[in-house]
């Protein structure tokens, strides 16, 4: 059996993945998961350099899974809405993978 995705829909499976890949940006992503947070707040630990921050941020913003906005001088960011669904879609389904294993004997 052959798996159903096409071969786009396996590079924008990648392209989630490798986003949430980085462990900071993986804890940006928790941090996030039901409220919107202040740029201020986002800080993981251990510290890192506030540009550091900015790009982790930028690379979430371009794969679609955080949104911002302007508060003043400030940014509040969140999950854009169904981010964790495209992800857990991204993953291989369990039970496709196992009808697609051939025993040989």
């Amino acid at each position: 059996m052959v798996d159903s995705r096409t071969p786009d829909s396996h590079v924008v499976a990648a392209s989630l993945l490798s986003a949430v890949a980085d462990p900071i940006r993986l804890q940006l992503l928790h941090v996030l998961v039901g409220r919107t947070r202040c740029v201020c707040d986002l800080q993981p630990e251990p510290p890192i350099p506030g540009n550091l921050l900015s790009y982790h941020l930028k690379v979430l913003r371009e794969a679609g899974l955080i949104e911002g906005t302007r508060r003043g001088r400030w940014i509040d960011y969140s999950l854009t809405e169904g981010a964790l669904e495209r992800l857990h879609a991204a993953l291989p389904d369990p039970a496709s993978v196992a009808r697609q294993l051939v025993v040989v004997r």
